[in-house]
């Protein structure tokens, strides 16, 4: 295990100080504390890609831009006894999806499976969020979320999808679920994004460049997917097929599809943020959601208890030499938690650097343990 010498930020002034940030720029406070909920809930699985890290350059930056509006007016296009159709009209995504699976999971308890799409809709956070809110009431989540374009096509080079997840949360008879929550690319845009604020470089591999190119300057590849010289490889690798990288492909295309088509929104190059004279302009994103109560089928209780055999028969399973765990989905988040729930966000120099930053400039009365 890697000793952390980060300094650790307390929850209890992390959230707030995210939170009154969030206010200060338009956001309405119960919203604001939405959207400080799952930047922290990131971290606190230690998915460092998509927590503190992203809350200046992803959110305030963007709302400073123009790009994110701070008040989100949810649209209700279409709705049935177990569906919802909604429009963001480019507010906050976390805020959209959080109404968006309140009216999912109450369906769905009534009716045993609900399924919900947003469309003109901005970054959700970690999509294991929205499924995880589904398994914390004993029923099933599934969520996945189109995004800038990143992704290139086995046998292509050109970024044509964004990083896709496609995400599960199973409730299990343990401590914890099994939440399946990666993207459907070797590597997502927001690790490569914590390599470059880390001084760090990407893993060779990883980026699949126009002519060929091994590609490990982190800042340089983040500069490269903008202007769509190079693209992220699809899980399994790429640019051709010897290591299966059409499954990838495959499951992000499934993705894109369902975030656009189910609610008609955009999709690929579409996406970029940036419009054709260069300027930026509003992302349209698109979201799914799922919901399924086992209770309409075998019933909770049974549904949980086989989920949790088949996670522990999983993991006391023959080892590899050279290994002595084996985990299950989500597991690894659930330790990440327990070492962090009492400690805080552990947080490097540039985020540091861009809280103090967001309270001097806003005047907010704060005195973070690092300082």
């Amino acid at each position: 295990m890697i000793m952390e010498t980060r300094p650790y930020v307390p929850w209890d002034t992390v959230i707030p100080f995210m939170e009154d940030v969030f206010v200060a720029y338009g956001v309405p406070r119960e919203d604001a504390k939405i959207c400080a909920d799952v930047l922290a809930e990131s971290d606190r699985r230690g998915i460092e890609s998509h927590g503190c890290n992203r809350f200046k350059p992803i959110y305030i930056d963007r709302i400073e831009k123009g790009t994110l509006l701070p008040v989100t007016n949810l649209e209700i296009v279409k709705e049935t006894p177990t569906t919802v159709v909604a429009d963001a009209h480019d507010g906050m995504g976390m805020v959209a999806s959080y109404r968006v699976m309140e009216k999912l999971l109450e369906k769905a308890k009534t009716y045993g499976m609900a399924g919900g799409a947003i469309r003109n809709s901005t970054h959700y956070g970690i999509a294991g969020y929205w499924a995880t809110m589904a398994s914390k009431q004993g029923m099933v989540g599934i969520t996945g979320t189109n995004a800038r374009p990143s992704i290139a096509p086995t046998f292509g080079v050109e970024n044509m999808m964004g990083t896709n997840p496609l995400t599960f949360a199973l409730p299990t008879d343990e401590e914890f679920p099994f939440c399946l929550d990666c993207a459907t690319s070797i590597v997502q845009r927001g690790k490569i994004e914590y390599y470059a604020r880390s001084g760090k470089p990407t893993p060779a591999g990883m980026v699949v460049a126009r002519d060929g190119a091994e590609l490990t300057d982190s800042e340089k590849i983040l500069q490269m997917l903008v202007d769509g010289t190079a693209a992220l490889a699809p899980l399994g690798g790429g640019p051709g097929d010897e290591m299966c990288g059409y499954k990838g492909y495959g499951y992000a295309a499934v993705v894109e599809i369902l975030s656009a088509a189910l609610a008609g929104g955009r999709f690929m190059k579409a996406l970029t943020g940036v419009a054709e004279d260069g300027s930026p302009r509003m992302y349209g994103l698109g979201h799914f959601f799922f919901v399924v109560d086992p209770e309409a089928f075998a019933g909770r209780e049974t549904f949980e208890k086989i989920a949790g055999d088949i996670s522990r028969e999983l993991r006391a399973s023959a080892k590899a030499p050279g290994f002595d765990r084996i985990y299950t989905a989500g597991e690894k988040e659930y330790l990440a938690w327990l070492d962090r729930k009492d400690k805080g966000v552990p947080m490097g120099e540039a985020v540091q650097r861009e809280f103090v930053g967001l309270r001097d400039k806003l005047g907010l009365d704060y005195k973070f343990p690092f300082e």
